[in-house]
């Protein structure tokens, strides 16, 4: 006589079936080796959609724009959105990303830099260098960039919150070189927050009339024109400079 044995119920199928009941997010792991063409599929889609995302925020704002809109955009469906960032915010802050890094080391070399430089000269150098660090970010990243600038005093709320942030790490890093220059007797200033936000805000008004055709002039001449900036900034001169 035989008896028909009951499959159990295993942790894993109970895992599965809880798992339907979740709202839908960016999964963790990929599937798919790297390089192959599932790997290879979803980057496409990826910079499909950031490619989208970043055309339409320019023209119509961050808030403005849906993510029906940036899937439609990118020739997915609404669906497909959510297998690669879990929501807007996520987007904005995958565009967003290296522009960040490269900000935030940039900084951090011209804080060592000050902090061992022993008379003006040097700290002339450590700006300049700091200046020339930054220009590949507008040349790389020439729309993210515009994008910041459009959008940097707009709320911190929301979408924003990724350029909200950049734009923290920007006023907080000018704030401490500044800060640095004056401990160290590179700079004498009253207030080195002043000095700071003065500076920060010239270099971004003459950064976004050029990104947006508003100005035409060499380019030579604009690197050399942002290296005074910040140099007026500061107050800092070489020995012997005109």
């Amino acid at each position: 006589m035989s008896t028909k044995k009951s499959t159990p119920r295993t942790p894993a199928r109970k895992q599965r079936d809880s798992s339907v009941t979740k709202k839908a997010s960016a999964p963790s792991r990929r599937p798919g080796r790297p390089g192959g063409a599932r790997d290879e599929n979803r980057r496409a889609r990826t910079e499909a959609l950031r490619k989208a995302a970043l055309g339409l925020f320019l023209v119509r704002g961050i808030e403005a724009v849906t993510i029906d809109e940036i899937a439609e955009g990118a020739g997915l469906a609404k669906g497909s959105f959510y297998r690669y960032f879990e929501d807007k915010t996520a987007l904005v802050a995958a565009l967003f990303a290296p522009v960040t890094q490269h900000v935030e080391q940039a900084l951090t070399r011209c804080e060592a830099r000050l902090t061992e430089v022993k008379d003006r000269s040097a700290a002339y150098a450590a700006y300049q260098e700091l200046a020339l660090g930054l220009l590949p970010i507008a040349l790389f990243h020439f729309d993210v960039v515009r994008l910041y600038l459009q959008e940097s005093r707009g709320p911190s709320e929301g979408a924003r919150a990724p350029v909200a942030a950049l734009v923290d790490l920007v006023e907080r890093g000018a704030v401490r070189l500044s800060e640095v220059a004056v401990e160290h007797g590179i700079v004498a200033v009253a207030d080195p927050r002043i000095t700071a936000h003065a500076t920060v805000g010239a270099i971004e008004q003459l950064t976004l009339a050029v990104l947006r055709g508003r100005l035409d002039a060499a380019p030579l001449e604009i690197v050399s024109t942002l290296i005074r900036t910040i140099m007026d900034g500061v107050g800092v001169r070489p020995e012997g400079a005109r």
